[in-house]
């Protein structure tokens, strides 16, 4: 095995000049550092499945199966997002709303004294709004009996 190397074009990776047979070992167990993700979990599942079927124990690992498990890995990997996406707004409102109390910028006075005055303010619209009716009814009553009597005075001559 000394100075051997695969054949360029038959495979993806560089060519490695394997001098003995550690060097071999070494190079077939070499693990890249991957974070913690969607690919990892891939992977790992992967290697997981080649250590059971190699020992002749487990399923094989399929094309169809490292679909499915990218697959999988790929929806966790949206259903994370969104969950990181939804705390960070979270996140946001809740620490904005800290700092514009604690700030005094622009913060109301009190809330219950706004409300209280918002309801006292509902409440005599709804008075002037009746008071408007009542007087609109009085005009048109008024507006009758002036044509009412207007009628009377024209017939009686």
């Amino acid at each position: 095995m000394a100075g051997a190397t695969a054949p360029v074009g038959t495979h993806r990776f560089p060519q490695v000049a394997l001098t003995d047979l550690t060097t071999a070992k070494n190079a077939a167990r070499r693990e890249w550092e991957l974070h913690a993700g969607p690919v990892a979990d891939v992977i790992s599942s992967w290697r997981r499945r080649a250590a059971g079927s190699w020992r002749g124990t487990g399923p094989a690992v399929t094309r169809a199966s490292l679909q499915a498990d990218l697959a999988n890995a790929g929806a966790r990997s949206a259903r994370l997002a969104a969950r990181v996406h939804q705390l960070e707004e979270r996140l946001s409102k809740t620490l904005g709303d800290e700092i514009w109390r604690t700030s005094g910028l622009g913060a109301p006075a009190d809330i219950a004294d706004l409300t209280s005055r918002i309801t006292q303010l509902e409440q005599r619209n709804v008075e002037l709004i009746q008071a408007l009716e009542e007087r609109q009814d009085e005009l048109n009553a008024a507006r009758a009996a002036n044509r009412d009597l207007t009628r009377a005075l024209n017939h009686r001559d």
